[in-house]
């Protein structure tokens, strides 16, 4: 339980529901509160300064300015230290009522900077007070460093006086807190806001947990809704609920969250990107099929744990009722639709998640739910937080396949955040084959290679890096050497010139000239073109250029722009011609070279074509039917000497079907 709470109040309505929730906790706990006003007098003097020009003559000598800001700075400073200081009276009556402890502070500054310095590590500046009586300021954190020098003159204003700046501040206090208690609205709220400013720059600085207060709903008797990601940060956070729950007799609602749609849109984004013959290409059926086979369910067996992990927790709180629950969707979207349904009046998460960047302030999901929550929010902070103190269960325990460490080089290549997934796919299709009897499999290169071959299409071997790495690298260098021919030039809005023309430069003098364009002329991408171009992974980068520009040739378009592409991938729609046609495309090139391999005297695949071969796969022609070509050659129905090309497309209609 909380014992040292920091409350900023500014006498406004979720100030004051704040202050409730901090002496409903310290009346728990035995604790003590920090009340808290942060004003800023300094940047009156600014202020102040700008407005001397408009002063009357007699007030604009150097003697008479230097006077008037004097007089100002302390008249400013002397308001605005009673102002605080009327409102940490009403703090202190509501404190001394309840029965609960208060230390009063006054800090001067910005007040998110001092708010986050002070909670942080207790380094908020405190200010001297002006004219203060020591008996009463001796109760500020200040103590008895306080300063009574305001100085009348026989007109009763104030006298003008040199002072020391250092004597303004008198130290920080250097206290610890255990939890920073703040209104998610101050005085300036409007009708659209979802959270303070002052609340959500402190929000990204503060290093312990944060309760942000958004109505007037006690903490006793409540409901309580925490989610857990799998990550120490998450199961601080479950913690934390477990204890407030047992005190205040709430019950616990627990929730872990995955989103499957994520690979679903960003499959039918890149489909929309690409031509009908290059999603064809990409076997977007497969890759779907293995996120619902591998992907989605090694998330569902995630999410199954993370709840087991926080069910083992609960054990240690035996009267907190808890109810589990696994949502599916975008974490903080599907969590906002259960919280509308269950009603929670506290929400408890982590300040980030598993993936968590290093020096990165707050995740993504938790910013979201913290804006968007219609209750409570406690954040629980980075203070404390270590990666063993994740629970352990019985899975845990069970160990996995011996790996070959040829095999385990290949795996380590998955990204991070999907290796466990993939490792245990893996591991599953070999005790699938092996079977259960006798001593567990190791899992070699031989057995990785058939898992590979089953569970991803060759192109994604290649994009996540489990291919070889010379077939990586080769794939890579080649699509990357083929993409610099590109020519990127204007923007689609630019208007269509009556004559397209072409800039050629003299290979002699350099000068440069234009001429009309002729159909030999290399297309020309415009940057919006180029950038969605972007979108397809460099392996197959190539081939999706070649399409687009294939189709704008043969519709007499010099300028691939955005609408272009979209022309380009209905017409494949309509067409439903993708296979044979990229095939047609494929034998044309083929033909040539084995003509030019027999009249030499060559087999078929002489090493010019496996050259070819290589090539196509290189360019990402992965899933095609080309890819099986030394296996298809003998069974290919098309003599490549004398067939026409009507006979070939009948043909490979055939073979295809």
């Amino acid at each position: 339980m909380y014992r040292e709470i920091f409350v900023p109040v500014d006498n406004s309505q979720h100030s004051d529901w704040a202050v409730d929730r901090a002496i409903e906790m310290c009346r728990k706990s035995d604790g003590r509160i920090t009340g808290n006003h942060v004003y800023a007098a300094r940047l009156h003097d600014v202020r102040f300064r700008q407005l001397e020009t408009g002063l009357p003559a007699q007030f604009q000598t150097p003697e008479e300015i230097k006077k008037q800001r004097k007089i100002h700075d302390k008249l400013i400073e002397k308001g605005l230290q009673l102002i605080a200081d009327s409102f940490l009276d009403q703090l202190g009556k509501r404190c001394e009522a309840a029965g609960v402890a208060l230390t009063r502070q006054l800090l001067e500054g910005i007040n998110y900077e001092e708010i986050v310095n002070e909670v942080n590590r207790g380094a908020g500046r405190l200010p001297g007070l002006i004219g203060f009586d020591p008996n009463r300021a001796a109760g500020y954190d200040g103590g008895d460093k306080v300063r009574s020098d305001v100085k009348l003159g026989e007109n009763g204003r104030l006298v003008a006086e040199e002072e020391d700046s250092a004597a303004r501040l008198v130290g920080s206090s250097g206290r610890q807190y255990d939890l920073l208690a703040l209104g998610a609205h101050g005085l300036g709220r409007q009708q659209f806001s979802q959270l303070g400013g002052v609340a959500a720059r402190v929000l990204r600085g503060v290093e312990k947990d944060v309760l942000i207060v958004r109505d007037q709903q006690p903490l006793t008797g409540g409901r309580f809704l925490v989610c857990v990601d799998g990550s120490s940060y998450s199961y601080k956070a479950m913690k934390s609920a477990l204890e407030l729950a047992q005190e205040f007799g709430a019950s616990l609602y627990v929730c872990s969250a995955f989103d499957v749609e994520y690979h679903h849109v960003v499959f039918h984004n890149i489909k929309d990107v690409l031509s009908y013959q290059a999603s064809k290409v990409f076997k977007f059926e497969e890759q779907e099929e293995l996120h619902n086979n591998i992907i989605d369910k090694g998330l569902l067996k995630l999410c199954q744990a993370n709840l087991k992990r926080a069910e083992v927790m609960a054990q240690q709180f035996p009267d907190v009722p808890i109810k589990t629950q696994i949502l599916i969707g975008k974490p903080f979207q599907v969590i906002m639709q259960w919280a509308d349904e269950i009603k929670p009046t506290l929400l408890v998460i982590g300040r980030h998640g598993a993936h968590r960047i290093e020096h990165t302030e707050l995740g993504s999901q938790s910013e979201n739910l913290v804006r968007l929550a219609p209750c409570n929010v406690l954040l629980t902070g980075v203070v404390g937080v270590r990666p063993e103190d994740i629970p352990w269960i019985e899975e845990d325990g069970q160990a996995g396949l011996p790996w070959a460490p040829e095999a385990e080089v290949r795996i380590l290549r998955v990204p991070p955040f999907a290796q466990g997934i993939a490792r245990r796919a893996v591991e599953e299709y070999v005790l699938e084959k092996a079977g259960n009897g006798g001593p567990p499999p190791t899992v070699t290169n031989k057995w990785l290679d058939e898992a590979i071959q089953k569970l991803l299409p060759t192109h994604m071997q290649l994009i996540m890096g489990i291919g070889s790495a010379e077939e990586i690298a080769l794939a890579e260098v080649k699509a990357g050497e083929q993409m610099k021919a590109t020519k990127v030039q204007g923007h689609d809005t630019d208007p269509e010139p009556p004559v397209p023309q072409i800039e050629t430069k003299c290979p002699v003098t350099g000068a440069v000239s234009r001429r009309p364009r002729v159909a030999t002329d290399p297309i020309v991408w415009t940057e919006e073109g180029w950038q969605r171009l972007q979108l397809v992974p460099l392996i197959a980068r190539p081939l999706a250029r070649n399409t687009v520009e294939r189709f704008a040739r043969n519709h007499d378009i010099w300028r691939v722009t955005t609408h272009v592409m979209d022309d380009n991938k209905q017409a494949m729609i309509e067409a439903d011609e993708f296979d044979v046609d990229t095939m047609m495309v494929m034998f044309t090139e083929l033909r040539a070279k084995q003509i030019r391999a027999e009249a030499e005297g060559k087999d078929a695949l002489s090493p010019e074509m496996r050259a070819f071969i290589e090539e196509a796969k290189a360019q990402g022609i992965t899933r095609c039917p080309i890819r099986d070509i030394e296996e298809k050659m003998e069974k290919c129905p098309v003599d490549m000497k004398t067939v026409t090309p009507g006979e070939a497309k009948r043909a490979i209609e055939k073979l295809l079907q």
